[in-house]
């Protein structure tokens, strides 16, 4: 059976931002991206310190939930000031820290510009790695990556986006990734860099 009649996907998120960019990305392949919370599925812990296994954990366990191919990505800012953090921490960076007012982007874009107050080094990159699994025990995941070079702004800039999008610097646009268009940053963003190697592998995989 080939990759293109596996219609069903299951995203192993309930980020409203991603599904949104997901279901943009993967529409050349006639994917129906849901999230797992669309199936009643809970969200599963992240227990490691690196991007592709906290991903592969996720996959398999929105797999085997509902019985789908599940698509997951774990991905992240990192700083060079902060060694390399929030990285894998990135969605949890601020906790509940920053008052009950904010939502959990603020407050962890909040806690970054904190960290970095009087700082000369503000050099960042977002990275993204996707694992892709037929089956919750699928022995050959299928694992992408990509990134995206820019800067930490000094302030939140821009409506657009999600996560860090609003203090993420991107010098050679002279914007935010929260002011870009959504096909500027799917062009150039980790996600969209990611999915499309993704989509390549996917186009020539086939499932047993």
């Amino acid at each position: 059976m080939t990759i293109e009649r596996l219609q069903k996907m299951v995203l192993a998120s309930d980020n409203q931002g991603k599904l949104a960019e997901f279901g943009r990305l993967l529409s050349p392949l006639g994917f129906e991206v849901q999230s797992q919370g669309f199936y009643q599925v809970a969200p599963c812990d992240e227990p490691f310190e690196t991007f592709v296994e906290n991903a592969l954990h996720k996959a398999r366990h929105a797999s085997a939930a509902t019985g789908l191919p599940a698509l997951a990505d774990d991905s992240g800012l990192c700083v060079a000031a902060l060694n390399g953090a929030p990285g894998v921490y990135s969605a949890r960076y601020a906790g509940n820290s920053g008052g009950a007012h904010l939502t959990k982007d603020q407050r962890n874009c909040a806690k970054l510009l904190a960290d970095l107050n009087g700082a000369s080094n503000r050099q960042a990159y977002f990275y993204c790695v996707l694992v892709f699994v037929r089956h919750a025990h699928d022995p050959q995941p299928i694992v992408v990556d990509g990134f995206w070079q820019g800067q930490v702004a000094e302030q939140l800039t821009g409506a657009g986006g999600f996560g860090y999008d609003a203090c993420f610097f991107v010098p050679e646009h002279g914007l935010t990734a929260a002011q870009l268009s959504d096909e500027q940053k799917n062009l150039l963003s980790h996600r969209g860099q990611a999915a499309r190697a993704l989509i390549a592998r996917l186009s020539v995989q086939k499932t047993g």
